[in-house]
């Protein structure tokens, strides 16, 4: 092999050995890179999954507007058209009764008669006093009538004439004074007698025959109860928010436990004018015709009230309400999932239903059971909301 040979082999060994490292440098580093650049995107991966388990995701509910918004049912307490407890007004012994619970009595029928010893002596007394007064009112006006004739002549004084003239005048004002007396024991006397104020049913009688009759004594049993339950008044406190729904004048269905299958009309005849601050609700006054005498005073009754559509009435869950320091609110997922809490007011509470009388739309997306921690501007997750969007982070 020739001197000039050599070299050159030596030249073509030296660059495939160049090249042959340059391209082991080259894969190097595309291996190199592209582990770089899938670590990168594993990375960015887990801080998106990061970021999303870090949002909450919320049920979502929608607003129902209630099957029976069209009428207001309501507990009511049934009263006689006119109730009287008899009491006594003498003292005394109960002498005889005529009629028990449930008799029909008319006005003025007598009830009861009490035996009043002490009164009738009173009364013998009084009379007797005003027989000597009178006798006594007699005798001075003819005294004074004599003292005045006398007078011109001289025969008495001045004085004894002004003195019988005054006596005779003291009489007459005894007289009168014992004349009312009489009157008013006599009209004790008639109390002597119970006497059914009106036409009515006797709906209790707490006294018997010899039963101690004690007069005034109103913080007791009265002796008998007289109702007339001819029609029934019937008192119902209604919510403040339906009260403008149920004027005077507007009807109602009215059923009672005993009657199931009855439905009996009521009309509304005056209400409270006021709001109850315990309660906030109005007394309305119905009437309730009941010459059937089948329902009963002082029982219970169902009031359904028919009222008119209102649009802007709802039912939500009440796990979807929030109670804290700022009141009475709903959370509701906004453009965005952004949540934004809204005050609401209650109209009727149904336990695991409330119905919603203002503070919502019916295209809000309720947030159910929020949890303590949520607040307003925060990003959530609608989980079971087809609609929304899949939550972002913040």
């Amino acid at each position: 092999m020739s001197s000039e040979t050599l070299p050159s082999a030596k030249k073509g060994s030296l660059a495939k050995f160049l090249l042959f490292w340059l391209f082991l440098a080259g894969a190097g580093a595309l291996i190199a890179f592209e582990g770089l650049a899938s670590r990168q995107a594993q990375n960015e991966s887990l801080a998106q999954r990061t970021a999303a388990q870090a949002v909450r995701t919320v049920t979502i509910i929608q607003p129902t507007t209630p099957a029976n918004a069209g009428s207001l049912e309501l507990p009511g307490r049934l009263d006689a058209y006119m109730r009287a407890p008899l009491y006594a007004r003498v003292n005394g012994y109960l002498k005889t009764w005529s009629y028990d619970i449930g008799a029909n009595v008319k006005a003025g029928q007598l009830l009861a008669e009490v035996e009043a010893p002490d009164l009738d002596q009173q009364l013998r007394q009084g009379e007797s006093q005003l027989k000597d007064a009178e006798a006594a009112s007699e005798l001075a006006n003819v005294t004074a009538k004599r003292y005045e004739a006398l007078l011109p002549q001289s025969f008495v004084s001045q004085q004894n004439a002004d003195e019988r003239i005054t006596d005779a005048a003291s009489k007459r004002a005894q007289v009168k004074s014992l004349q009312a007396n009489l009157e008013r024991l006599k009209a004790l006397s008639d109390f002597k007698k119970i006497v059914a104020p009106f036409d009515g049913v006797i709906t209790a009688r707490n006294t018997d025959v010899g039963a101690l009759i004690i007069s005034g004594s109103s913080a007791g049993a009265p002796l008998f109860v007289v109702s007339d339950t001819h029609k029934l008044r019937l008192y119902v406190n209604v919510p403040q928010s339906y009260v403008p729904s149920v004027p005077v004048g507007s009807t109602a269905d009215v059923s009672v436990p005993e009657h199931p299958n009855r439905v009996y009309a009521a009309t509304v005849e005056a209400t409270s004018q006021s709001v109850d601050a315990a309660s906030g609700s109005t007394q309305l006054l119905l009437m309730v015709g009941n010459e059937s005498g089948e329902l009963l005073s002082g029982g219970y009754a169902t009031v359904r009230f028919k009222l008119t559509q209102r649009p802007d009435v709802f039912h939500i869950p009440a796990s979807a309400l929030i109670f804290d320091s700022a009141g009475l609110r709903v959370a509701v997922a906004g453009p965005g999932n952004k949540v934004q809490t809204k005050p609401v007011k209650i109209a009727r509470d149904f336990g695991k239903t409330v119905e919603i009388a203002s503070g919502l739309t019916p295209d809000d997306r309720i947030i159910d059971s929020p949890t303590d921690g949520i607040r307003d501007g925060e990003v959530v997750n609608a989980g079971n909301d087809a609609a929304a969007k899949p939550a972002q982070g913040s």
